[in-house]
């Protein structure tokens, strides 16, 4: 069995990212950066039309493709997992979120291929929630047992410091609409 070789950044999509979701993709692009299609809100057949843009324009640009919750879609658009899947994963690699140590136990031990742990940081996509902080989430990220990616509140300063965490990269959401916006 190989093993899955993972980038080291991640664009993780939603609603929020309105048209600004495509300029986000090519600096993804421009990075290799893995990309994770969530669009949770979205009625089934926009999040359908929506996920298949973005698949394509993965497998053209040779990026790693994530989606959240639906195997059967993920499987169907060739995306290498799926983000925390409903019930099974259907033999996909999944991938879970870990924002407590009984998360991080529960994916070592169902056998997820990656996790990402959230929020290390404060982040605009949950106003008021605390953040874990760098020891307790790097805490998190060893006992789940897998390439763990950091997410929340991530900015360039953030991802410097991650390596040395223990992290194996980072994902976002705000970072890469920033990215987007340079230059």
């Amino acid at each position: 069995m190989t093993t899955q070789r993972w980038p080291s950044a991640w664009l993780m999509t939603d609603e929020r990212m309105g048209d600004r979701l495509w300029p986000a993709l090519d600096r993804a692009g421009d990075l290799g950066a893995g990309v994770i299609v969530r669009h949770h809100a979205t009625e089934p057949q926009g999040r359908m039309l929506i996920t298949r843009k973005v698949a394509d324009l993965c497998h053209r640009c040779g990026l790693i493709l994530g989606v959240a919750r639906d195997p059967i879609l993920a499987r169907a658009l060739g995306a290498a997992f799926v983000h925390n899947p409903e019930g099974s994963s259907l033999g996909l690699p999944f991938s879970r979120s870990v924002h407590d140590e009984a998360e991080a136990r529960a994916a070592a031990r169902d056998g997820a291929a990656l996790v990402f742990v959230s929020p290390v940081y404060c982040t605009r996509s949950h106003p008021g929630a605390p953040a874990l902080g760098e020891k307790e989430a790097a805490r998190l990220a060893r006992l789940a047992a897998v390439p763990a990616f950091a997410l929340g509140g991530i900015d360039e300063r953030a991802m410097r410091k991650l390596p040395k965490l223990g992290f194996a990269g980072w994902a976002g959401i705000d970072a890469w609409l920033a990215m987007a916006e340079q230059p």
